[in-house]
């Protein structure tokens, strides 16, 4: 079967590492795709954003399924396209993908739903944010509604912090992602991420991560797409995830179908535990990134076979995922300056020893220049290993890190720290 993967980041690489281990596979494509996802396959160049390209490509290759990676194709409609014209696709339609690309939409699913999430107000100007912001008390989580690279979100410690908030999204500084915001009620506790598969009716767990968002040691620093992350998330307790599965996403996907517009795909539900249970912070309608990478390391199955079950609505089909009882972690290699402006142009070297050490190193922000491998990006590589608890999986990660060469990175030293604590106990 021939495979056209969407993206080029480190969760596409992740993914084209682990479609090219599939006896299905004939051949994989990848656009753009990085210099790692060249070892798995051909990259084309075709814009994600030009659905006839894509659909042209589709048919000039005898395409069988399309992986979409990225958020934005989705919001965008490119799976309504490609199903329109009898691609199997894995990735929800325009629709279902407003579960990410607007947070207000999924926030009134939530309210009609009963699933249990943060008290909101959905607000469209700022006179009227301002007359929200008195209904909540401090701190308030200040979004820009729709897509805004991760960097939409503003938790504001006080009323000052807030009417800036609400100032910098009204201003236009998100564009049309914060023409309208949501003022949300903050809630305390551990966070944590739940994956599932679905294909509209069935529903499959794919299994829990920890994400690190903060730039430094010890969760400080700004927000970032996150610097590293672990699997499986043990806080999450097989009762914990039995109680996210029916009171959050088994109402998710029934609410979707009996809307009309039935969700295909991988549901990310990013999770606060509160001393009242699981409540949901948000969704994404895509593999995490870095989830996806330490997901990818304990996955054993074919993910061809199980794509496309997806893709097809034969989920059903499917026996439990298999992942690995061992334990994943990846650190995330960041050029200096990130999140602000990164630094770009720097020499990379030594990722065969840091392979060779076990680990698998996955490209996210880089490209060859001159016949050597450099920097282009903020996040560059994912450095991933396995072991039989955090703390090995954490040492094994760290090492390969070390036998990398790269004078203009950086990364934080403590991926995985509050597992390990738990473990220490």
């Amino acid at each position: 079967m021939n495979i056209l993967l969407l993206g080029g980041g480190g969760r596409e690489h992740a993914l084209a590492w682990k479609l090219a281990q599939s006896p299905r596979l004939t051949a994989l494509y990848a656009a753009p795709g990085n210099p790692g996802i060249a070892q798995h396959g051909e990259l084309v160049d075709i814009d994600a954003a030009d659905h006839r390209a894509v659909l042209d490509f589709c048919t000039r290759h005898s395409i069988g399924l399309v992986v979409i990676g990225p958020e934005a194709p989705l919001v965008d409609g490119l799976a309504d396209n490609l199903r329109t014209m009898g691609v199997p696709v894995f990735g929800p339609n325009r629709k279902a993908a407003q579960l990410e690309g607007s947070k207000g939409f999924t926030k009134d699913l939530c309210k009609r739903a009963g699933i249990p999430t943060a008290a909101y107000e959905r607000v469209r100007s700022k006179d009227g944010a301002l007359a929200a912001l008195s209904d909540f008390s401090l701190p308030v989580v200040i979004k820009a509604d729709g897509l805004a690279a991760g960097k939409g979100v503003i938790i504001a410690e006080t009323r000052a912090e807030a009417e800036s908030a609400l100032d910098t999204m009204f201003s236009g500084a998100f564009g049309a992602a914060g023409e309208e915001v949501v003022i949300e009620e903050f809630m305390s506790g551990e966070e944590a991420s739940f994956f599932a598969l679905t294909d509209g009716r069935a529903i499959l767990p794919f299994g829990s991560a920890q994400d690190h968002k903060r730039v430094g040691d010890g969760d400080t620093g700004p927000n970032t797409g996150g610097m590293g992350a672990y699997s499986p998330a043990r806080v999450l307790t097989p009762e914990l995830e039995r109680e996210v599965i029916e009171r959050i996403i088994r109402p998710t996907v029934e609410t979707l179908a009996a809307d009309g517009m039935p969700y295909s795909g991988v549901l990310y539900a990013g999770l606060m535990l509160t001393d009242e249970g699981p409540k949901l912070i948000e969704y994404n309608a895509r593999f995490g990134d870095p989830e996806c990478q330490v997901l990818m390391m304990r996955f054993d199955g074919d993910l061809v076979d199980l794509l496309l079950s997806v893709a097809q609505g034969t989920l059903a089909d499917q026996g439990p995922v298999e992942l690995s009882e061992r334990t994943a972690l990846t650190v995330v290699m960041a050029a200096k300056g990130y999140p602000g402006t990164p630094e770009k142009g720097g020499a990379i070297g030594g990722i065969d020893a840091a392979e060779a050490a076990g680990a698998m190193v996955f490209h996210a922000g880089t490209t060859i220049r001159d016949g050597r491998l450099i920097a282009n990006g903020g996040r560059v590589l994912n450095v991933t290993a396995a072991g039989g608890s955090v703390g090995q999986a954490q040492a094994a990660a760290y090492a390969a890190v070390d036998a990398i060469a790269f004078a203009t990175g950086f990364c934080r030293r403590d991926i995985g720290w509050r597992e390990i604590a738990r473990e220490a106990e």
